[in-house]
């Protein structure tokens, strides 16, 4: 029952992409504000003895040298027209697709969604607004870009006109600002914050923003983050701040569902290892085609999604998060996953234990995606499926 018809490589916990590509107007946007960049009189004479072809070799290995030194040991960035056009560089295509991965999720798991209204907090270079428009440009009528960065927001500005200036803006309906709006009582359908929490110096003032970017919600609360040690503690330590500090008003406890991309409410199991890893996903992506930059590269992320939208579950089935890669062999697949009993599990799906249904629809599964499982039936030891492996749940 749990296909609803599907075949076996689109069942519902698909929700992996294949290589995602630039809008055509964001790629060619970024192109050419890169090549006017280059060719100004300021960056001529930043690196007048590099000619252009290895010049935007150069871009890349500045930037990527830039966020080792601030991913690993934090220090506030502080972006000016060149380094922003750096970052765009050698940033846009793997933020579009992180971004776009997760608020696939929202797009796959609630058919009914149709935001009229986005909050992009720490907006940057717009990817949040691009990815949403791509997903829901139907129905999204207003989006709202928070940046303190005059720089990023002129930048973010300009892609939005193919990089022409004073040209029409490809999307409409796009507001700037420095500042989160006033009133308490404006709220967004769908919010969201990626790569802005670990920019910030404290841990109070990253719970503080999240509590904020939460009262802002009305819908869905989205969190990307780099998928590091330090980019998942930081979307754990958010998750905790929304379940455990708001649900001591009742008022609210109510409107909270867990987080979308978690199967449980409790600890991360991934956290409480001897070995602490990430939990991350990986989204293949086609980088812009500048010299030097190969034809495709994985971006490594994690995100959180909070809703204060019920989800409805399917019959007595739960979902497992596959939380590494899937490993196909000729007759049966390797998972590991993350269970509705907060425990990691490494087993082996095969024809014979699980029915056909089942080892295909494995075989379809990617990293990041969901596997169904059933609780097992306590009273009868026999089962064989019960008896292959330890705990109570079993794969269906």
């Amino acid at each position: 029952d749990f296909l609803k018809g599907a075949p076996h490589r689109k069942h519902p916990g698909v929700t992996h992409l294949k290589t995602l590509c630039l809008p055509e107007g964001l790629q060619r946007g970024a192109l050419s504000l890169i090549h006017s960049e280059l060719n100004s009189s300021l960056l001529c004479s930043c690196y007048s003895d590099t000619d252009k072809h290895s010049f935007e070799a150069q871009i890349r290995k500045k930037v990527l040298t830039e966020m080792r030194r601030t991913t690993y040991h934090w220090t506030p960035l502080r972006y000016d027209e060149e380094l922003g056009v750096v970052y765009m560089a050698a940033r846009l295509a793997g933020g579009y697709a992180a971004v776009l991965r997760a608020l696939n999720e929202i797009k796959k798991r609630d058919l009914a969604f149709t935001p009229y209204s986005l909050l992009d907090f720490g907006s940057g270079l717009g990817t949040a607004l691009w990815a949403s428009h791509t997903l829901w440009g139907v129905s999204l009528k207003e989006y709202v870009c928070v940046d303190s960065c005059g720089a990023m927001n002129t930048l973010a500005e300009q892609l939005l006109t193919g990089g022409i200036e004073a040209g029409e803006p490809l999307i409409k309906h796009v507001y700037f600002r420095q500042f989160f709006p006033v009133s308490p009582k404006v709220q967004a359908d769908l919010v969201v914050a990626a790569f802005s929490l670990s920019e910030m110096a404290t841990q109070h003032d990253r719970q503080e923003t999240v509590l904020t970017l939460w009262r802002k919600t009305s819908s869905y609360l989205v969190l990307v983050e780099n998928g590091t040690k330090e980019g998942h503690q930081i979307l754990m330590e958010a998750r905790d701040v929304l379940l455990k500090v708001l649900c001591t008003y009742s008022t609210v406890v109510s409107l909270i569902s867990v987080c979308l991309q978690c199967t449980h409410e409790m600890p991360c199991p991934k956290l409480l290892s001897q070995k602490v890893v990430p939990c991350n996903f990986i989204q293949s992506y086609y980088p812009l085609p500048l010299r030097g930059n190969p034809e495709r590269e994985q971006e490594k992320f994690s995100y959180l999604i909070m809703s204060r939208v019920k989800q409805k579950s399917v019959g007595q089935v739960d979902w497992a998060r596959l939380t590494g890669p899937v490993h196909r062999r000729s007759r049966h697949v390797q998972c590991q996953v993350c269970c509705s009993n907060g425990e990691l599990r490494q087993f082996a799906v095969t024809k014979r234990r699980h029915g056909r249904h089942m080892y295909r629809c494995a075989r379809s599964c990617d990293w990041g995606d969901q596997l169904p499982v059933i609780q097992a039936e306590e009273n009868n030891p026999t089962d064989e499926t019960h008896d292959s492996y330890a705990g109570t749940d079993t794969m269906v």
